[in-house]
Order: structure tokens, then sequence, then C-alpha cells
């Protein structure tokens, strides 16, 4: 918004395209639309998508074709388009494409995943950011001091407090505000003026909301930051992505789930123990409960944090998807299929089949995967925690089959 930027540029020209205003609540996202009904020589039509449908929409579309027909731009402001399903945003989408309305959209989630493709392709995206604890001060202070404020009234604060406030509001302008307004209406009266103690403000700022939607965006960048610090062995940082989730509201049994995946997709045979632990503290969770089963998880994010790491069981089943996939109609073998009848066994199912607790060494040569895929390598074990006993162990084995290898597959 500053002079010279583009958004300026095309307000002050009036020349406003389709646009998605994003960022956390309290940035001016609605504010801006604002600035621009007042600014624009367009009809602008007010929508929120809490209250409105399909209905609505069709009957504001029948206006902006009306007005399109006369030469009138019409500009439809749509607040918390993400609320909107993917018929209603379709309904929006022939008029775009038409240009009979301009469409400006404000949404607190990732426009990448709440918007319609077809339609975000046609709009430019403005990514707003929180504003900064000393931008917040800057506007409790004008607050303070503006008649359309509490100019009128003497308000006396010391500078610190408003900076608590600021850092209470977590980017958020409107709650930085309405905490401002609650802050003064319960001061001290006295005569002309009113006194904002300590004891007040802690009060009103006693308790934080914290930035989380366990439905939205900021739930699967909380749960991502919680899996790469266990992966980058940051016990610290993992119990502080932990601490965030849970003092929110996030269910502690999905966050168990997700640190068992963690178990075997990140640790794996390095650390066998890492999955019996965090199934452990599934089942606490799942018997106790918040807020005592925090220390239940804290235990296993550290455990999975100091645990040696491998991703070859994760890289294993990848390699071997894949194959599955390509190779979707290969026949099991028929020495490894049941034979649970004479005609299956007339058939040859499980001929020459080899029970390999029978063997000396407790291994056969036989082969198991389908002649297609024979000597394919899934399993790539590293060289990490346990993991490395289990890559000597299957060095040995390999080289086993090698040494007494069918003269068939020579």
């Amino acid at each position: 918004m500053g002079e010279g930027k583009i958004l300026r540029r095309l307000i002050e020209s009036d020349q406003i395209s389709s646009m998605i205003f994003w960022g956390p609540p309290g940035v001016g996202k609605t504010t801006l639309a604002r600035v621009i009904a007042n600014r624009t020589k367009a009809t602008f039509i007010d929508f929120s998508a809490v209250t409105s449908g399909i209905k609505e929409i069709r009957a504001v579309m029948r206006e902006a074709e009306d007005n399109s027909r006369f030469g009138e731009k019409t500009i439809v402001f749509v607040d918390e388009i993400h609320r909107f399903n993917k018929a209603q945003q379709d309904a929006f989408l022939p008029f775009v494409e038409k240009g009979s309305i301009i469409l400006i959209g404000a949404t607190t989630e990732n426009p990448s995943f709440e918007v319609n493709g077809a339609l975000l392709s046609r709009c430019k995206v403005f990514v707003l950011q929180g504003l900064k604890p000393e931008e917040l001060t800057q506007l409790l202070a004008r607050a303070l001091s503006d008649p359309r404020g509490f100019g009128d009234l003497k308000v006396e604060m010391a500078p610190d407090m408003l900076e608590a406030i600021a850092n209470f509001a977590n980017g958020d302008a409107r709650v930085a505000l309405s905490t401002l307004e609650m802050v003064v209406l319960n001061g001290d009266a006295q005569d002309d003026h009113i006194t904002v103690t300590a004891e007040t403000l802690m009060q009103c700022i006693s308790k934080k909301s914290l930035l989380y939607d366990k439905t939205g965006e900021e739930h699967y960048n909380l749960i991502s930051a919680l899996h790469k610090s266990m992966r980058n062995s940051d016990p610290d940082a993992a119990v502080y992505w932990l601490a965030r989730m849970l003092e929110a509201g996030e269910d502690p049994l999905y966050i168990a789930r997700r640190v068992t995946r963690f178990a075997s997709e990140d640790i794996g045979l390095a650390d066998p123990r890492a999955l019996e632990l965090a199934v452990a503290a599934y089942q606490a969770c799942h018997l106790i409960g918040m807020p005592e089963c925090t220390v239940h998880l804290t235990q296993a994010v550290v455990y999975m944090s100091l645990a040696p790491k491998s991703n070859a069981l994760y890289r294993a089943y990848e390699r071997a998807k894949a194959d599955a996939l390509e190779h979707l109609a290969e026949p099991v073998p028929l020495v490894i299929r049941n034979a649970p009848t004479r005609l299956m066994r007339e058939l040859d199912y499980g001929k020459g089949y080899q029970y390999a607790h029978d063997a000396a060494d407790k291994l056969t040569n036989m082969q198991c995967l389908p002649d297609t895929l024979a000597g394919r390598e899934y399993y790539v074990p590293t060289e990490q925690g346990v993991e490395a006993k289990y890559k000597a162990r299957l060095e040995k084995i390999k080289d086993w089959k090698a040494r007494h290898r069918k003269p068939q597959e020579d």
C-alpha cells in the first residue's frame, strides 16, 4: 500500500481487477475492501460467505449483468470466501470470465486449497502479513489520542502497557483495539480522567487466544513443524510445537497418531523401540486424556527427536508401490501358492515349496518375487542405530542366497 506500490496504484487509478486478499485475522483485508469501495466509480456489492447461498449469488449476478449493459462496472466483495463450497464458487466463475463482475475475496485460509483452481487463476492474490508489535503499538497510541478513539478522554497508561497489548494481540489489529477498549472501560475513573493500572491490564490479557484452526492451514503448518523438528533431532523445537498444538485445543490422539507414523517413517529399524513407545503414548492418551497425557506425548516426541534416523522403510514401500502399480497383474509364483484342494495340487500350486524351518541355516533359495521382478531390492538399510545390525544380517542372507542360487537362475 506504499507510494508507487502495485495495489495502491490500482486503487488510485480505479483499475481494480479480480483479486484475493489472503492473511490472518485483523490485518486489514475488509478495510482494504472498504477503501476500494470509497474510491471506485463502480457499483460495489458487499457479500458475506457466512450468510449467503446460491440464491443470493444469482441475484447479485443478475444485478451485475444489468449494470454491465449500461457500461457500469460491478465489484463484488466476498468476505471469508473460503466458506463457500465448490458449487457456490463455481457460480461466480462465468461472470468473472465474461467481465460482468470484478471479484474481490478475503480469506484467512490458503487460497491454493480453499478457492477453486479455475477461479483462482483469474484472480491476483495479495498476501497480507500480520502486523508487527511496534506497528500495533503505534495504532494503539493513535487510538488513545484521536477523537475517533479515546482522544476526548484523559487516559493515563504507561507506554509499556501499550506494548503489552500489542504483544498479546499477536498481529491482529482488531484484537489489539478491542483489548484497549476493554482496558480503558475497566480503568479507574476519577474526576475527568481514567487511570489504567497494571492489575487491570493483566486481568484483561490473562489468557491469550492461540492462532490455530484445527481444520485450517495453521493446523497443517504446526503438525509439519512438529514432524520436521523431530526429524531434525531438535527436541526443544519439537516440544514447543507440541505445546502450541495442545494448548490451542488439538486432539492429543491426532498428535499421537502422527508420532506413531513418524516412528516408522523416519526411524524404523534404526530403533525398533520407537514404534513401541509411540503406540504406548497413544494408548496413554486414550486412557487418561488431557491435560494429564501431555507428559506422555512429551516423552514420545523427545524420544523420537533423539532416536537415530532412517527412512529406509518408507523408501522401501515407495519403491515397492511403484512396481506394484506398474505390474498390477503379476501372478503369484506357483511355488508359494497355497494348495488346499486336489485341483490346485494338480495344477502345481505349492510344488517345490521349501519350508525354511526345515533348513539347517533357516534359509532357502526359493524365489518369492514374480519372474519379471526377480532380483528387485526395495529395502536398503542404513548404518544408523540398530539398523546397522539388520544391514549386516541382510548382507549375509543375500550372500548365502547368491552362493546357493539355483542353476537355472544363473
